[in-house]
């Protein structure tokens, strides 16, 4: 048994819930904009956990999360925002082609 994509509301307001290929690439940027929130926050954890450091006593802890923070936002963010761009690129080229 397969799921087939959800439109998103981006789609459902465009009108295309008809075209398997952008209903595909509404779920995509669905997901590539969670991921985006979820890498920076991240970043924003890392950002703390470094200056909390600073303040206070760099414990082993503080490390592991401005670490961790710093490694789980590249990984998320360098193919979310790649993608991010390809989408907008594949959706303004479907609007000058007239699709």
């Amino acid at each position: 048994m397969t799921s087939s994509p959800q439109p998103s509301k981006q789609a459902e307001t465009v009108g295309v819930s008809d075209d398997p290929v952008r209903l595909r690439r509404a779920l995509i940027d669905r997901w590539t904009k969670l991921a985006k929130r979820v890498g920076y926050l991240s970043f924003g954890v890392s950002i703390v956990a470094v200056f909390t450091g600073l303040a206070t006593s760099f414990t082993p802890l503080v490390g592991e999360l401005a670490t961790g923070g710093l490694v789980i936002g590249s990984i998320l963010l360098a193919p979310s925002i790649v993608l991010g761009y390809a989408i907008k690129a594949a959706e303004k080229e479907d609007r000058l082609n007239g699709n």
